[in-house]
């Protein structure tokens, strides 16, 4: 499987660690850098990368994830969601990554190089690699609903429980 790495300099140092521990595990890494410290650096530059080789891949049939990493992770995140098509979720525990996946077929995880030690990092981007999608229905429709209003920019239709209240009323 090939995974594109993106980071800001908060991240440099755990995602220079990725992907030599990636290319031990049988992954093909494919870094978008940085690749030299800079503490000004603007993470969308390496980011959006990331998440651009993720989505090409995949439209190309190839098995591909992403990790972004950054100081919160929050604004790397924010960055490779607005590649049409990718989801990329934060992740902050074992629980969320693996979720990410099993629930959401987040194809790009993104962790905060200041919010944990090395090791918990890692295991977050293990567990997230090796996670299937469940494909359950609820999770499709959900995904599917995402999809849609990317498309079309138009919100999915109220839930008749929901017809007459709230904003839309």
């Amino acid at each position: 499987m090939r995974v594109h790495l993106g980071s800001d300099h908060a991240g440099l140092d755990l995602k220079d660690h990725l992907v030599t521990w990636l290319a031990e595990h049988g992954y093909e890494p494919v870094d978008h850098g940085p690749f030299v410290y800079d503490a000004l650096d603007d993470y969308p530059v390496f980011c959006l990368r990331a998440a651009r080789g993720v989505a090409q891949d995949r439209e190309a049939g190839l098995d591909s994830l992403g990790v972004v990493i950054g100081g919160s992770g929050n604004g790397e995140q924010m960055a490779a969601n607005k590649v049409a098509g990718i989801r990329c979720a934060l992740v902050w525990s074992e629980e969320t990554a693996r979720l990410a996946r099993e629930h959401n077929d987040a194809q790009v995880v993104s962790v905060g190089g200041r919010m944990h030690s090395l090791e918990e990092m890692t295991r977050f981007v293990e567990l997230f690699l090796v996670e299937p999608f469940s494909g359950d229905e609820r999770h499709v429709r959900r995904i599917g609903q995402i999809l849609d209003y990317e498309r079309t920019g138009e919100p999915p239709a109220l839930p008749e429980s929901a017809v007459g209240l709230g904003p839309d009323a």
